[in-house]
């Protein structure tokens, strides 16, 4: 897709992947869109922001409503990156810490996608990008609940690819591994972070993905950071 004019949404877009793929997609001269809970620090003619907490569907609808009447033009990519996860093993997570990240992680990927398809699906042309996470294609002790919220976005993004294809509608899954972001501000036991990958390097990938050909799809890309631990040390002879 030619990015350039094309009107991106982001969900989540004030920090971390987000915010980096929107500064990204501004330089390559896409109408970038941020429905998110805080406004990005982005300064840019071409930059909107609309206040937007996803698990509500009250609050996606009423984003979207201005993102239709102050661009007057339809939405070409939509990137669901807004998610978060919680620690905490089944039998002693609240209800309330899982519903959190279902109606974020899951819910407000079906809220925001119902209303752009039917625009996409008329221009022929579209992309739709899923922020899904290693967790979503391997289950990890204490994550019980976040991994089956990341597991569900795969089920979902798999299933509508094969939904939207032969209206020109792309559809890719993202699974990024160890990203250095807010997320494991409050997890125990993380070490290394200055070996994780950096938010940059999964915008690039993004951008990447929008940018392909019109008969070319990834459908699922999985990126981890090389060396997780950092590079050992040559065996002495």
């Amino acid at each position: 897709m030619e990015l350039e004019g094309k009107v991106v949404v982001i969900t989540g877009g004030s920090s971390g992947i987000g915010l980096a793929t929107a500064r990204m997609l501004l330089e390559k001269g896409a109408t970038v869109v941020s429905w998110s809970r805080s406004r990005p620090k982005i300064s840019h003619p071409d930059f909107y922001f609309f206040e937007c907490d996803v698990r509500h569907e009250h609050s996606v609808w009423a984003a979207y409503e201005q993102t239709e009447e102050r661009l007057r033009q339809n939405i070409s990519v939509l990137i669901n990156n807004a998610g978060l996860g919680i620690q905490g093993a089944l039998d002693t997570m609240s209800p309330k810490d899982w519903l959190t990240m279902m109606d974020t992680n899951v819910n407000g990927i079906f809220y925001c996608t119902r209303l752009v398809l039917p625009g996409m699906k008329r221009m022929r042309e579209g992309h739709i990008i899923n922020v899904s996470s290693i967790a979503g294609i391997m289950g990890s002790e204490n994550l019980t609940g976040y991994c089956a919220s990341k597991f569900a976005v795969r089920g979902l993004s798999e299933a509508l690819y094969k939904e939207v294809r032969d209206y020109g509608v792309k559809v890719t899954c993202l699974y990024p591994g160890s990203t250095d972001t807010g997320f494991f501000d409050n997890f125990e036991g993380v070490t290394s972070r200055e070996n994780m990958m950096q938010p940059q390097d999964i915008a690039a990938t993004i951008v990447h993905a929008l940018q392909s050909p019109p008969n070319f799809h990834h459908v699922n890309i999985e990126v981890r950071p090389l060396m997780p631990k950092g590079p050992k040390s040559p065996k002495k002879a």
